[in-house]
């Protein structure tokens, strides 16, 4: 929902209670006059601090933007460099690992020669 359609809306429908209810109750001149300029005070006071809300919010929104703009890049840079640690981290296991399988399938291709000797002797 977009905000400025709505407080629009909410700003209009706000005055035309206020209008419609000064306008049917029943008072003298005088009292009309001085329920409206109440209203018009009260009204003046409503829009300004609507109006202090709405700044507030797209101030809050301008330093949420800023705040990503500057944290996502930073968080994606951590990640990457956790990453590459990682990376270098394994790397002697990693090496160490594939050594170990070369041994062991050296030793079981020894093993098999032997069996077969074994089965032909």
């Amino acid at each position: 929902m977009r905000a400025k359609p709505f407080f629009i809306g909410l700003t209009a429908g706000v005055i035309a209670g206020i209008t419609t209810a000064i306008f049917t109750t029943p008072q003298t001149g005088n009292q009309l006059r001085m329920n409206i300029a109440t209203t018009s005070k009260n009204l003046k006071t409503t829009m300004s601090q609507l109006n202090n809300q709405i700044n507030d919010i797209k101030n809050g929104i301008s330093t949420l933007t800023n705040e990503v703009k500057i944290t996502i890049p930073q968080i994606l840079l951590e990640v990457k460099n956790s990453i590459s640690q990682f990376t270098q981290d394994i790397q002697p296991s990693s090496q160490n690992l594939k050594e170990e399988l070369e041994q062991l399938q050296k030793s079981l291709s020894e093993i098999e020669n032997n069996i077969s000797q074994i089965k032909k002797g």
